[in-house]
């Protein structure tokens, strides 16, 4: 029946199917998330520490750090010469074209 556990398991199961196997239709796509797993561990292990930011906007900038950086590991950037370009570079970007040129797939210091 719908309404025990295993129904509604069942239920979602079958509304989740198509993205379950989409793996299955195109080889890109990994059969799990391990390697984002992986790159946010550091992060959830140190959340206590970071759980009582000054400010909301505070929190906010280290996430989008924090993201950036690993954004830029998982495109095998080195990490200082990324954030060193793009702390200089980004003053004087003009357009989101600018902004967008800066992104870790869009750079060239491999």
């Amino acid at each position: 029946p719908p309404k025990t556990a295993i129904g509604k398991a069942l239920v979602y199961l079958n509304n989740q199917w198509g993205r379950l196997v989409a793996y299955l239709e195109d080889g890109r796509y990994p059969m799990d998330n391990n390697a984002a797993e992986r790159a946010i561990r550091p992060f959830t292990i140190g959340r206590k520490n970071w759980l009582f930011s000054k400010s909301q906007a505070g929190a906010k900038a280290s996430a989008n750090l924090y993201s950036l950086i690993e954004t830029a590991k998982a495109n095998k950037l080195n990490i200082y010469d990324y954030l060193t370009h793009v702390f200089k570079e980004l003053p004087n970007a003009q357009s989101i074209e600018d902004i967008e040129a800066l992104l870790p797939w869009n750079t060239n210091l491999v």
